[in-house]
């Protein structure tokens, strides 16, 4: 192994994949390994790739969105056009996290209260019950 390249194992370690996750990354071309029969070896840009991925990911970007958004780094304009379109990506993200977490939010106030008519409603009819014995 070269020091500039990764195994697909060595993959798999560093970042907690599985080699089925770098494939599928492959196959959708957000990855593009260095192919030697059926090895494949990693490049820098790879690792680099695979972080944003995997941030992307975490944040609830599609697949289909970060390869957009990847497919912009080589547009020779110091990666301006990506910069200002994953800005407004995640200006959108961010506030569909924000309308989710408000949403969640109202639910848990309801489902507790729910609880607690349900934990009285039992306390109640527990002592009916326990007054008619």
């Amino acid at each position: 192994m070269q020091d500039d390249t990764m195994t697909i194992r060595d993959m798999c370690d560093a970042y907690d994949v599985t080699p089925r996750t770098l494939r599928f990354y492959e196959s959708k071309e957000l990855l593009f390994p260095i192919r030697e029969g059926q090895k494949r070896l990693f490049t820098k840009r790879d690792r680099a790739r695979l972080k944003l991925i995997l941030r992307g990911k975490r944040f609830g970007f599609s697949l289909e969105d970060i390869r957009q958004l990847l497919s912009l780094y080589d547009m020779g304009d110091q990666q301006l056009t990506q910069l200002t379109r994953t800005y407004e990506l995640a200006q959108q993200r961010l506030a569909d996290m924000i309308r989710q977490r408000d949403e969640l939010g109202e639910a848990i106030q309801e489902l507790s209260a729910q609880i607690k008519w349900g934990e009285e409603m039992i306390a109640s009819l527990s002592g009916r019950r326990e007054a008619a014995e």
